[in-house]
């Protein structure tokens, strides 16, 4: 079956996403300054969680790219991936209203295994749609960055139960290794496309 269906499904639930989070952004009492000043660990929560739906939107979009179709397990495993999405509105705001106690941050960590598991399995579910010449399996090749990050968001879960602080510099860490531009797959598709 086509894969316009769920591209366009999928877009919604994101853009739904980012708005419920800045809706749980609360304008501060007063025009100082100063008045900011306990609403930052909500506006950095924000942050980063905004960065994060971004990485998965931008990344989602180039391997549905590559996919020329899709199969009802896949569409099973995309609404898998948008349920741990959806969640993050709400470890977000618990983690910022919290000021990053240990609980919501663990908490906000298993929301990000969960997701980088569900993308991985819907990776490994369109790849198996496309068959062995699959673009999207030559485009990720060993896909470092996609067996690292749950290693750390583990690694940042258990750091809760000694300092948050740590749990938090993790993600915040396989944020930023995830904004590095990754021209694999947009490679690949020139090349079939000049080939």
């Amino acid at each position: 079956m086509g894969k316009g269906r769920l591209e366009a499904f999928s877009d919604g639930v994101i853009a739904i996403i980012i708005t419920i989070m800045v809706l749980e952004l609360k304008v501060p009492h007063g025009s100082s300054p100063e008045a900011l000043a306990p609403l930052l660990p909500v506006l950095l929560s924000y942050v980063l969680s905004f960065v994060y739906v971004g990485i998965y939107w931008n990344n989602h979009h180039h391997m549905l790219a590559v996919s020329g179709r899709v199969s009802g397990g896949a569409l099973w495993a995309n609404l898998h991936l948008l349920f741990w999405l959806s969640l993050f509105p709400f470890a977000t705001a618990w983690m910022g209203e919290n000021h990053f106690a240990a609980a919501p941050t663990a908490a906000y960590g298993v929301v990000l295994l969960m997701a980088a598991i569900a993308y991985w399995l819907l990776q490994r579910t369109l790849i198996g749609v496309q068959g062995a010449d699959s673009v999207l399996l030559r485009a990720i090749g060993s896909d470092w960055k996609g067996k690292l990050s749950p290693v750390l968001y583990a690694l940042g879960i258990v750091s809760t139960l000694w300092a948050a602080w740590i749990a938090q510099a993790l993600y915040a860490a396989v944020a930023v290794m995830w904004l590095v531009p990754d021209r694999r797959i947009e490679g690949i598709v020139g090349d079939d496309q000049n080939a």
